[in-house]
């Protein structure tokens, strides 16, 4: 009995026979010799590379170390700074330049016998044309006049804080706060007369108070009246229009000087 090989050609013709042969199975089969020699020839040299990879490994890494090892460090040696000629003379001290008006040499006051006094005091004649100083000096009435800086370690003063012109203050931090000509019973004074019942509040019966913030700038003016909350129905603008006619306030006062100064206000309207 001969051996069956079932991939070969012929039996893959009957098996197959009035059937598709497009893909599937068929092809499958015809190809298989071809797609088994591929993969095993993908698989070796795989396999090879895989096999041999130490050893590429070794032999790049061998050619980097042979490269870092020609690669020297180079030392400089610095030579030491030339030593000081003792023999070169210091510069000479700088002389201030000469006073505009003359010197004259006021030694220190100490009690002695009048035997041993050797540098008498200069007179009060000398002292009406020259000024006291360690020594004599004559003057230069066409030098400049030359202000000493100040000397010593004693405590500094600290220069006086500017005020900031523009920043404005809250009223409750400030030295001394804004103030309504004659105090602020007077204000309220002026509010009573200068207040017109808006009438559409009086046909709905709208009572309840306007808060409001302003700004007292430092001539005394109010600016940027705005409304917090109020009941409205033109209560509201009323008590705008009333602060933006107010007589100028008496302005705030920081370290010395008027300053611009936020307040705050309700204005009660009232049906009575």
């Amino acid at each position: 009995m001969s051996k069956l090989d079932i991939y070969r050609k012929e039996w893959l013709e009957v098996v197959f026979a009035d059937k598709n042969k497009v893909y599937g199975a068929y092809q499958l089969r015809k190809n298989s010799p071809a797609n088994t020699t591929r993969a095993l020839i993908i698989g070796s040299v795989i396999f090879i590379l895989l096999f041999f990879s130490p050893k590429i490994y070794s032999l790049i890494r061998g050619n980097s170390d042979k490269q870092n090892e020609q690669l020297k460090a180079q030392e400089v040696i610095l030579m030491p700074p030339k030593p000081l000629d003792p023999k070169t003379p210091p510069p000479p001290p700088v002389e201030p330049p000469p006073p505009k008006v003359d010197q004259v040499k006021m030694p220190p006051p100490i009690v002695k016998p009048d035997i041993e006094v050797r540098e008498e005091p200069p007179t009060v004649e000398k002292l009406k044309v020259a000024d006291p100083g360690q020594r004599d000096i004559k003057g230069d009435p066409t030098a400049d006049i030359v202000i000493a800086e100040p000397v010593g370690n004693g405590p500094k003063r600290e220069a006086a804080v500017a005020v900031d012109d523009n920043k404005v203050y809250d009223f409750v931090s400030i030295e001394k706060q804004p103030e309504f000509p004659g105090g602020i019973a007077k204000f309220y004074d002026y509010l009573g007369k200068s207040i017109r019942y808006p009438a559409m509040a009086q046909e709905n019966n709208v009572q309840g108070k306007v808060f409001l913030t302003f700004v007292v700038e430092k001539n005394g003016k109010l600016t940027d009246i705005q409304v917090v909350r109020g009941p409205g129905s033109g209560t509201n603008e009323e008590a705008i229009r009333v602060l933006k006619e107010s007589p100028r306030w008496n302005p705030g006062i920081q370290n010395g000087v008027p300053v611009r100064v936020k307040y705050n206000i309700a204005v009660n309207f009232n049906l009575q």
